[in-house]
């Protein structure tokens, strides 16, 4: 059975889906099977790995029982990497699923029947937490923050930790904390390093090691359909993201060696 990771946080422009797909991709390259669920209405995901937003069909058809998700996966250019496309329909989730009384299990009861077929199934949730969001905390085994280093940002996760634990005391006891993930981190600067303090005192090994910079390749890359490590790998944003998989899969630091192919 797959390990299914939300990717969350309240707050928009934090890097969720540019860890999103750049987790998912570089977890592909290092030969793990990957399905990405693009879980926001908005689609950022969907179109980040060069695929058209605009399709027809979307998780969403295969929350309401319409389609089998099967039906859905699409293959992106990495062997190992699959994605499920967003639809606009999310955008009426909450209202349409409002009168159900399993509406939070949804997306779980979805993701449960292609399980089996990954390693990894990585679910990127909207700024928001809504419904959608809601869905993806049930159906996940672990949520990954990433987290912005900036003052309000420390506010914010008190936010999600507050609905990690409503969800953990009536909807999934089993969820976890997969980690805190410092992103758009600017060395150069004295707030950064505050807010990097601040978190690793409070949330201790939970803070990833590994950071993820300001990159100038990394905000490019989703313009082009290509995760950063396509696009140029040997650049900060696509190194630090390989350091990230070895530190979640090996449990090692940015030193380890991992395998790498397209």
């Amino acid at each position: 059975m797959g390990k299914v990771i939300a990717i969350a946080n309240q707050k928009g422009g934090v890097g969720k889906t540019t860890t999103s797909v750049n987790l998912s991709a570089t977890l592909a390259v290092a030969e793990k099977k990957v399905l990405l669920i693009d879980f926001d209405p908005q689609g950022n995901a969907t179109s980040g790995l060069g695929l058209d937003k605009r399709g027809s069909r979307g998780v969403y058809d295969a929350m309401i029982g319409e389609v089998d998700i099967k039906s859905l996966i699409k293959d992106t250019e990495i062997r190992f990497l699959k994605i499920v496309p967003s639809s606009i329909d999310l955008t009426g989730a909450e209202i349409e699923l409002i009168d159900d009384q399993a509406r939070e299990y949804r997306l779980r009861n979805t993701i449960n029947t292609v399980r089996d077929l990954f390693d990894y199934i990585i679910i990127d949730c909207p700024p928001s937490l809504s419904l959608l969001t809601v869905n993806a905390l049930v159906a996940a085994d672990s949520v990954l923050i990433p987290l912005q280093c900036e003052y309000y940002a420390l506010e914010g996760i008190s936010d999600i930790s507050r609905t990690i634990d409503l969800i953990r005391a009536k909807l999934n006891p089993g969820l976890q904390i997969e980690g805190i993930l410092l992103t758009m981190f600017d060395s150069r600067n004295n707030l950064t390093h505050q807010v990097e303090e601040e978190i690793r005192a409070h949330f201790g090994a939970k803070a990833f090691k590994t950071v993820i910079p300001r990159n100038v390749k990394l905000s490019e890359s989703p313009s082009f359909g290509k995760p950063v490590i396509l696009y140029d790998i040997q650049s900060k944003g696509a190194v630090s993201y390989m350091d990230l998989v070895k530190e979640m899969v090996l449990g090692a630091g940015p030193d380890s060696t991992t395998k790498l192919s397209t």
